[in-house]
């Protein structure tokens, strides 16, 4: 199944997802007839189980086209809509109809069948209808929300995508179930993580082919600047990271079977959002003055690298988390920690 998933969704992103189209959607409407076309493809619902309708895929199967998302710089929530979808069907409820988000941050509580609080930069929060968050409290539950019913404060990331903080008031909720027992209420920021480090690592798959075609085609002194050490370093050094990201990104989705693997999961975003700013900067200093022109492509997914890294948890808030859950597991606790797959004390609630 993964190499059908890859291959389809490779040569569809090539045809929907060019340089120019990418930069189109930038400040621009809702890109309709994309989306239209992605969710004919059927990947939205990839995750989702059979019995409701999706293709009962599992996470192993979609690293990679989340992967191509990033490498496409695909300006759409899809990544988001399959993590969406996959909690619905996890909570029993049917995936969403059209396009749908997840709010990973913020403040909900259901309260006599309404919805009230705040989600924050909520990715497209702006343009689509519909936004899967989990509500607070001693008994949280899976929603799916209508966005029109909210208040909203528009915002863009680095990258021009939609940002946007949504505010309930009393909104009832399109569908309801309480959250799987055993399942931690930062299930979406998780899983957010792990979906934004899959995407790290195929932007950094695209910047090392952009950043290697480069330094063969561009002469200095005669000769190809690629043919000169200092060049061939941090050519190596980003091909260093990109890898690094992909392994820990696959690494994370292959331990994802019926639940995220926390541990991995946050291992997954801080390498990959350590390796996006390490991975851009040597990109842009390969490439010289051309690479930060408006007309050159490569920023198109350096800007997103650099937003993507800090969304969904920094490389340093979820080093922190790290850090404490390893103190207060001791030195008896580590070595279990480690080869179990998660520490006692990461099962927190998001901070």
């Amino acid at each position: 199944m993964r190499q059908m998933f890859d291959s389809t969704v490779e040569r569809l992103f090539a045809d929907l997802a060019s340089p120019a189209a990418v930069l189109a959607c930038e400040d621009g409407p809702w890109p309709q007839a994309m989306w239209t076309a992605v969710e004919e493809s059927g990947f939205p619902l990839a995750l989702a189980p059979e019995a409701l309708g999706g293709a009962g895929a599992s996470w192993a199967d979609v690293c990679g086209v989340i992967r191509l998302a990033g490498r496409f710089n695909l300006p759409l929530p899809l990544p988001e809509a399959m993590l969406a979808n996959w909690l619905l069907g996890a909570a029993g409820l049917a995936p969403a109809s059209g396009a749908v988000t997840v709010a990973g941050a913020g403040a909900l509580r259901l309260r006599d069948g309404v919805v009230s609080g705040e989600a924050l930069d909520v990715p497209w929060g702006d343009a689509v209808p519909l936004v899967v968050a989990v509500t607070g409290g001693a008994e949280p539950a899976v929603v799916l929300l209508p966005t029109g019913a909210a208040s909203r404060r528009e915002g863009a990331n680095v990258a021009a995508e939609s940002r946007a903080t949504l505010l309930f008031e009393g909104v009832a909720p399109v569908a309801q179930a309480p959250l799987p027992a055993g399942w931690p209420a930062d299930v979406l920021l998780l899983g957010g993580a792990m979906v934004r480090a899959a995407q790290i690592a195929g932007a950094l798959e695209g910047v090392l082919a952009l950043a290697t075609a480069y330094a063969g085609e561009r002469v200095q002194f005669g000769k190809p600047i690629g043919s000169f050490q200092a060049i061939q370093h941090q050519v190596a050094v980003l091909a260093e990271h990109a890898a690094a990201a992909v392994m820990a990104s696959e690494a994370a989705f292959a331990a994802a079977d019926t639940r995220i693997v926390r541990l991995q999961a946050i291992a997954a975003k801080i390498c990959a959002s350590e390796a996006a700013g390490i991975g851009a900067g040597v990109a842009h200093a390969v490439h010289g003055a051309i690479g930060f022109t408006h007309e050159h492509s490569l920023h198109l997914s350096t800007r997103r690298l650099w937003s993507w890294r800090s969304e969904f948890g920094s490389a340093s808030a979820w080093s922190q988390r790290l850090g404490r859950a390893v103190c207060a597991a001791g030195p008896e606790g580590f070595w279990p920690g480690v080869t179990d797959g998660r520490f006692d004390t990461l099962q927190e609630q998001r901070a």
